[in-house]
């Protein structure tokens, strides 16, 4: 079982190009076990990170480093605002989130 982050964007037809080397970066990343990049079907112009983690611990370490800092944080800064990881119920039990709702 893994932990899944979406993050969604708005961009135009070549986006999913610019999300290429943000995976590249986090593949590296101990944790990583998997990426895809997806369009839209009804929206062109809407796409979709979608990651697979050991745990949130090892996504939420992965964006640390110099690395992630200069390639990977600048383009997820453009992700649409909302929350992105996702895990089975069963492994979250009492879920202190990290930020407000």
């Amino acid at each position: 079982m893994s932990v899944m982050v979406i993050l969604r964007f708005r961009g135009g037809a070549d986006f999913g190009g610019r999300l290429q080397p943000a995976v590249d970066v986090l593949a590296a990343k101990p944790g990583f076990e998997g990426a895809d990049v997806v369009q839209n079907l009804d929206e062109p112009d809407l796409w979709a990170l979608v990651m697979r983690w050991k745990d949130v611990g090892s996504y939420r370490r992965a964006l640390g480093g110099y690395e992630s800092k200069v390639v990977v944080v600048p383009l997820l800064s453009e992700a649409v605002d909302e929350a992105s990881a996702y895990d089975f119920p069963e492994r979250v039990g009492e879920n202190i989130p990290r930020a407000g709702g």
